[in-house]
């Protein structure tokens, strides 16, 4: 994966694309609050003597953040610092898809974060096209249900949306920046692909507004966003999916025909017939990787790789419906989700990570059902949003 090369301009930026040994102890430099003292929650969230962590000079933490304590909602983050001059880059936040899917299984542990999972000892190596090397890198699992993120309310889970999920990830960031002083008054960008077509301009436009009227205290020096391979508009999205397996050759030009005649993708429901077709197109993928089409597919038993009961994040609304359409992005490594998935199951890396305090009574998954589908703005276009928010900025 390039690095992004513009993370330093002030104008919006939206792009949108289809042996070691086993624990290493981390850098220790004791963050100094800007009044003075040592910030105490924000040391004891420095991550030190992390499994299978190669050696490396730049500080990381991980922990909770509450957003909600009436509910008990707090949502898990996993900050690395620059591995140069942290104090001079910008600050960007990652956001995955789903909605439902971990920034922290995805992003940071098999796409562009610091510490990439593999199957050989030891368990974690150096990414060296990490994002970190640009700016200070800030993953988070939201919203709620996500990963290690957590209520303590049952009905949280089934109330989520759009909206609360932006207004939780602003109270995260507003916290976050009390418990993280020093990176206040840095240039700060959101990134993310996926669902995150929804979340990330959908919080930029709550971090807009709220700027207007908050304290100096609570300002965020949002300077821009970035999208990847997003969610926009349904529609659009899940018609796209079609010509790029026709234009790739990996279904028939009579297969192609017939969805185009039986499928309306501006609408809520499939019919049967619909169905049936999109199910063939979707046998193709049970051997071969939709997401990386000349990459190996992995073929282990039971891989949580090879198909995983969630919803990935592109034209959502319909397509999970589907049966083939419940896979999860594979990497160039195609049993990489594998690796990730058993190495933060572990007791030994929950705890250097300070997740699952509560003892969540699942598993740590990639992704999760966090509510019904129809709670999200899946079917909606974000356009109005990016539309007005590009005109605020400009």
């Amino acid at each position: 994966m390039k690095m992004m090369s513009h993370l330093y301009t002030h104008l919006l930026l939206i792009v949108v694309t289809c042996g070691l040994a086993s624990v290493v102890l981390a850098a220790r430099h004791p963050p100094v609050n800007p009044h003075g003292g040592v910030l105490e929650e924000q040391e004891a969230d420095r991550v030190i003597g992390l499994p299978g962590q190669p050696p490396v000079s730049f500080d990381h933490y991980a922990g909770y953040v509450t957003v909600n304590e009436t509910h008990g909602r707090a949502l898990f983050y996993w900050f690395f610092e620059a591995t140069k001059n942290p104090q001079k880059k910008p600050l960007v936040l990652w956001l995955n898809g789903g909605p439902g899917c971990s920034s922290i299984g995805y992003g940071e542990a098999e796409e562009l974060g610091p510490f990439l999972t593999q199957k050989d000892k030891p368990d974690l190596k150096f990414n060296y096209n990490s994002w970190n090397k640009a700016a200070n890198l800030l993953f988070l699992e939201s919203p709620v249900g996500t990963g290690f993120s957590y209520s303590n309310t049952s009905t949280d889970i089934k109330e989520l949306g759009d909206t609360i999920a932006a207004q939780d990830a602003y109270m995260f960031l507003v916290n976050w920046f009390k418990r993280f002083p020093q990176f206040k008054s840095h240039e700060f960008y959101i990134a993310g692909e996926s669902y995150a077509g929804h979340y990330v301009p959908q919080l930029s436009e709550v971090i807009f507004d709220k700027n207007k009227v908050v304290s100096k205290d609570e300002f965020i020096n949002l300077k821009g966003f970035m999208v990847g391979n997003a969610v926009l508009n349904d529609e659009t999205d899940q018609k796209g999916m079609i010509d790029y397996a026709w234009d790739h050759a990996v279904i028939s030009d009579k297969l192609y025909e017939d969805i185009k005649k039986t499928c309306d993708f501006s609408t809520k429901n499939l019919t049967d017939i619909c169905t049936q077709n999109l199910n063939k197109y979707y046998d193709v993928y049970s051997i071969m990787d939709m997401y990386s089409l000349y990459a190996p597919f992995c073929a282990e038993a039971n891989s949580t790789s090879r198909r995983l009961p969630v919803i990935q994040g592109i034209a959502p609304h319909l397509f999970s419906k589907i049966d083939g359409y419940h896979r999860a992005p594979s990497g160039y490594d195609p049993c990489l989700s594998d690796y990730t998935n058993t190495y933060l199951n572990r007791p030994d890396v929950q705890k250097a990570l300070h997740a699952n305090i509560t003892k969540i009574p699942y598993p740590w998954t990639h992704c999760r059902y966090v509510c019904p589908p129809t709670t999200w703005n899946i079917n909606r276009g974000v356009w109005c949003v990016l539309s007005n928010y590009i005109d605020e900025m400009i």
